[in-house]
């Protein structure tokens, strides 16, 4: 009984300390035009990640996750909050800026599936018609 109540109340308090990171959905950023900001996110598993749509005409959609990720696609011109449940790269875009390589990373604890990211965000770079660079940037601080 205890030990059951203890696992409880762990398991309670671990939600307790999770953080909640914003990424601001932006026409114009300190990254230039069409952008996440910021385009990187260091977060644990547990905790959320809030896309706050700035601007309007943005949205955002999975292209990259860890093995048992749900995809995710947001609607047009709305908040979005993410739950982190699983370890890994995320890689996102907002899909109608997605030549102008408005995307982004986030990383959740250790980077199991960064080669898989990577060989993503390599394609997507290779796609873009303006901003180029940009993700690979973000990709270099997955470590």
């Amino acid at each position: 009984m205890k030990k059951t109540l203890l696992a409880l109340m762990l398991a309670a308090s671990a939600g307790a300390f999770a953080a909640n990171h914003e990424v601001k959905m932006l026409d114009t950023g300190k990254d230039g035009g069409m952008v996440f900001e910021p385009g990187y996110v260091k977060a644990q598993p547990g905790d959320t990640v809030t896309f706050k749509a700035v601007n309007s005409g943005h949205w955002v959609q999975s292209k990259a996750l860890p093995d048992g990720a749900a995809d995710f696609l947001s609607e047009d011109g709305k908040d979005f909050t993410l739950k982190l449940d699983k370890e890994g790269v995320y890689v996102y875009v907002c899909p109608p800026h997605r030549m102008m390589n408005m995307s982004g990373v986030i990383q959740v604890g250790k980077p199991v599936n960064k080669a898989k990211a990577q060989a993503v965000a390599d394609e997507l770079e290779k796609r873009a018609m303006q901003n180029k660079g940009r993700l690979k940037k973000y990709m270099e601080q997955v470590k």
